[in-house]
């Protein structure tokens, strides 16, 4: 079988997306609980992007797909870099757009990876702010989760967290997010009976 130089190159891109399964998000360590991979972090992200993105359709000008792909690349640079919280930011320099173009030579969609990082560490189009948003929104509920499950701390982080968003509709969503508990979803007072009768 003769060898396609583009496949072994995207090959070679799918190996390195898996490293992010095996790459902690660092920031819980100074929390104390909770632990999260980065493309666990990043399928939220992209999850909590398209929502936005829906929500913010009344005017047709945000491009709902781009938001998402925005989402799933604006990480994956950690595969070489790791992923660094704002204690060693202050410390440690990452040459992140030196790790996108690395990561994405050779590929036949090299630009447009490179141009979604860039754009969304920009943070200037509506799709920008919507993934940056999404971004933020993602820890704010794992955050809520750690409060309530007892972490003292997440309060603190809850508050600065929040003031990272910069779309309405996140903060609104950021709002809803505050009022409810991590269990409601399935665990609802009405269901009594199912924890009973298991029906």
């Amino acid at each position: 079988m003769v060898s396609d130089p583009t496949m072994n190159r995207i090959a070679d891109l799918l190996f390195e997306m898996g490293m992010l399964k095996r790459t902690p998000r660092t920031g819980y360590r100074f929390l104390g609980t909770g632990e999260e991979s980065v493309a666990e972090h990043l399928f939220s992200t992209a999850f909590i992007g398209y929502v936005l993105a829906q929500l913010s359709q009344s005017d047709g000008k945000v491009d709902a797909f781009k938001v998402v792909r925005m989402c799933l690349f604006h990480d994956l640079p950690e595969a070489r870099t790791g992923d660094q919280n704002y204690v060693y930011k202050k410390y440690v320099h990452v040459d992140e757009e030196r790790a996108a173009a690395d990561l994405t030579t050779g590929l036949p969609f090299a630009e447009e990876v490179k141009n979604l990082i860039a754009e969304f560490n920009a943070h200037k189009t509506p799709e920008a702010l919507l993934a940056h948003d999404a971004d933020q929104l993602a820890l704010l509920l794992q955050l809520k989760e750690n409060k309530d499950l007892g972490n003292r701390y997440a309060d603190e982080w809850l508050r600065n967290n929040a003031k990272r968003l910069q779309t309405e509709v996140a903060k609104k969503l950021a709002e809803a997010i505050m009022q409810t508990d991590l269990a409601a979803w399935w665990f609802k007072e009405e269901d009594a009976d199912w924890w009973i009768t298991g029906k």
